[in-house]
């Protein structure tokens, strides 16, 4: 066999995005781009802000001696540096450079921390629905993921995580603003959340991490703000990139901190570098570390994603679908009007309508929309939504 027999069975129930990313293409093709309303991926169609322009030409037209050579696996002092400066006025707590690692984006900054905490057969909590590639990280370090369930607004059920938490129990992985709900996670419910760890890490006489994925914590909308775990929690270590907040997915730009206070503080930051060096990401995106240094208080317009969930929101509302508002982020997660959400998701093609099952992200009886698509696409999907509807009140 050419590839590995692990690898093939995960190519077989791989990720649903990427298979109706593929369809777009195709029916683009026979039907012309403005025909096809493809809610499919995540991947943001605002422009970065214009500072990132500036920063940029300032960089090339005016380079600074070395800045493509080797650094410090953590990053640029001066990049963490500005990182830790904004962490610390959010969390109140004394974060510094020493408590952050440059990394190659959210999904890079992820496999570096279970790498250093996970040896063979430990257990990661994730809460359903998840981003679908969660599971994928934690097998490549020898890990296994327990899935547990959310309430009907998709917050995290504590009893049930309570429950789940066992000797093998290494890190609990949350992700708020989530994907695919947009649900956000209040401070009450992330200091609930962090006295189960408390009292578990207790009672089972072992440290328990708590590792917040967070690539959308700047995208919230109607005055919700989105707490600092640190907050909540003494072992937590916080993972984001700059793939949303400032529209720059290609670029891989993230980076990882760490709890001020986290036990063994020095050995985990240690572990952590010496991570990100043998995975083969070896550092940061050069370039990009001195660009984002001076962005770390900018963000792309928020208005324009929130009016674009509102547009989507309310039409789809008044039609029945039903659906928790979201708070952040830029998708939607409507409960599917057929049972088995993939043949929903099927008969939405008949419409040229694209959409993402929850069975991908382990929800079934969902469907995901990602809306950080062009307002015009969206506004020219609302007539083809309507007919899906009609056909769904007429019993097909």
């Amino acid at each position: 066999m050419a590839i590995s027999k692990k690898i093939e069975r995960f190519l077989s129930g791989a990720s649903w995005i990427r298979k109706m990313f593929e369809e777009g293409e195709r029916l683009r093709k026979i039907h012309g781009p403005e025909k096809v309303y493809d809610f499919t991926l995540g991947n943001p169609n605002v422009e970065p802000p214009e500072k990132f322009r500036e920063e940029l030409k300032k960089l090339t037209l005016n380079p600074v001696p070395g800045m493509h050579r080797y650094m410090s696996n953590a990053g640029y002092p001066e990049t963490r540096t500005a990182v830790a400066a904004v962490l610390a006025e959010e969390s109140g707590l004394p974060v510094s450079a020493d408590n952050i690692v440059m990394t190659t984006g959210a999904g890079g900054a992820l496999n570096v921390v279970l790498k250093t905490l996970l040896d063979e057969g430990e257990e990661v909590i994730v809460f359903k629905p998840f981003f679908v590639e969660y599971k994928f990280y934690i097998d490549n370090h020898s890990g296994k993921t327990v899935e547990i369930p959310t309430d009907p607004n998709f917050q995290p059920d504590l009893s049930a995580l309570a429950d789940a938490i066992g000797p093998m129990t290494k890190a609990v992985l949350i992700n708020s603003p989530n994907n695919p709900t947009g649900v956000v996670y209040s401070k009450e419910m992330l200091d609930n959340l962090g006295k189960v760890l408390y009292q578990k890490a207790s009672q089972l006489g072992k440290a328990i991490y708590l590792i917040s994925d967070e690539p959308y914590a700047k995208i919230a909308y109607d005055g919700v703000k989105v707490p600092s775990i640190f907050q909540s929690y003494r072992n937590s270590i916080m993972v984001t990139s700059h793939s949303k907040d400032l529209a720059l997915p290609g670029e891989r730009i993230g980076y990882i901190s760490v709890h001020p206070e986290i036990d063994s503080g020095q050995l985990m930051m240690d572990g952590l570098i010496f991570a990100n060096r043998t995975l083969g990401f070896v550092n940061a995106p050069a370039l990009m570390q001195r660009v984002v240094a001076s962005l770390q208080r900018e963000t792309v317009d928020l208005e324009e994603y929130r009016e674009k969930r509102d547009i989507l929101y309310n039409h789809l509302t008044s039609l029945g679908f039903e659906m928790v508002k979201p708070q952040g982020a830029f998708y939607l997660f409507p409960k599917s009007p057929l049972p088995d959400d993939v043949e929903f998701v099927r008969l939405a093609q008949k419409y040229n309508i694209l959409l993402v099952p929850g069975s991908g992200f382990g929800g079934p009886g969902y469907f995901r929309i990602a809306y950080c698509i062009d307002r015009q696409i969206i506004l020219n999907s609302l007539p083809a939504f309507t007919a899906l509807a009609t056909e769904m009140r007429s019993g097909r």
